[in-house]
């Protein structure tokens, strides 16, 4: 089949094209080619997300996989310019769209965010992450109407991820010593690896599959301790954890998912976002490899990356910062 990947340059979309490619299709690149060219040997329209389209023009492709973030316009104008040439608009949206994750389990026919619940004008121009990604949803289904697949991933993992949202957890716990980990290690965590992200893609447009998909793992949520032991496993460094509760966290300025990435704890209406049932997404062909292949990846991906850049990680607690908290604990509880 014939696929269009709108950018297919940052983070997620060059795991697009392998998967792709590696499944016998073809892949047309649509991007301003200022970023890198990973795929010299792919044809690769010209243009601009900001209205420039002209490259796309007379041509057809099966399926378009959008990986738009937060802009309205973007999407607006790319469908607009794509409806009478692809069959199916698949669109890459967020977990962040739900307005309410408070119910156990979560499904996709939960609320997302509109502009009343968000409180927000409707002509503000730069929205909130989830309810900007909830009208871009809203956007693509108005434009394409019973073409559209909506995917709602949760944190995307792996290798090639240079946020560090989970790539602090691989490489701290590699280098071994006393690692405060959050809770008391039964915090439900569903996220999902870059590769199972873009190969449950592939498959939907393979199968044409319509409708909305959230897109985390694995199928039956990973207590944060089976997390964390699992990631150890696939190191060789003597790693303790001393697991300190949230409030004392809280007390100590210690953020869940920013000082301690990948860890919501499932209270104050957070209950359901690491506790969604994925039996419809499974039934459409959602796998899920082993955390031990993900820690792994991800540890080969940041001990390739430049020197500097191993050193200034982007989440997760600083090593003065950790030990200062380890400290104020042992200090209440010794």
């Amino acid at each position: 089949m014939d696929i269009l990947i709108l950018g297919g340059t940052g983070f997620i979309g060059p795991f697009q094209v392998r998967s792709a490619l590696d499944r016998g299709h073809s892949v047309t690149l649509f991007n301003r080619g200022s970023g890198r060219n990973m795929f010299p040997y792919l044809e690769t329209l010209r243009g601009d997300r900001n209205g420039d389209y002209e490259s796309l023009k007379g041509r057809r492709w099966d399926v378009v996989i959008d990986n738009a973030t937060n802009n309205r316009q973007w999407i607006e104008t790319a469908a607009e310019a794509l409806k009478d040439s692809v069959d199916q608009f698949i669109f890459v949206s967020s977990r962040s769209a739900y307005s309410d994750v408070s119910r156990v389990p979560m499904t996709a026919d939960a609320p997302t965010w509109t502009f009343e619940t968000a409180g927000v004008p409707d002509d503000q121009d730069r929205l909130p992450y989830g309810l900007g990604k909830a009208e871009m949803e809203r956007i693509a289904q108005r434009i394409m109407p019973g073409r559209t697949t909506i995917l709602r991933p949760g944190l995307i993992i792996g290798p090639g991820d240079e946020t560090d949202r989970f790539t602090y957890w691989p490489v701290r716990i590699d280098r071994g010593g006393e690692v405060l980990a959050p809770g008391d290690g039964t915090d439900p965590i569903q996220i999902i690896d870059v590769r199972d992200f873009t190969d449950f893609t592939v498959k939907l447009a393979e199968d044409a599959t319509l409708g909305e998909f959230n897109c985390v793992g694995p199928r039956t949520p990973r207590p944060l301790a089976e997390l964390l032991y699992g990631i150890r496993a696939v190191t060789t460094t003597e790693t303790s954890f001393t697991w300190v509760p949230r409030e004392f966290l809280a007390r100590h300025g210690v953020r869940p998912y920013q000082e301690m990435p990948v860890w919501r704890p499932p209270v104050d209406g957070s209950q359901g976002f690491a506790r969604f049932d994925l039996t419809p997404e499974v039934e459409a062909g959602l796998t899920f490899r082993s955390l031990a292949d993900t820690a792994t990846a991800t540890l080969e991906y940041h001990y390739s990356r430049p020197a500097e850049r191993q050193q200034n990680f982007r989440s997760g607690l600083s090593a003065d910062r950790e030990t200062e908290v380890l400290s104020a604990w042992h200090a209440q509880n010794d």
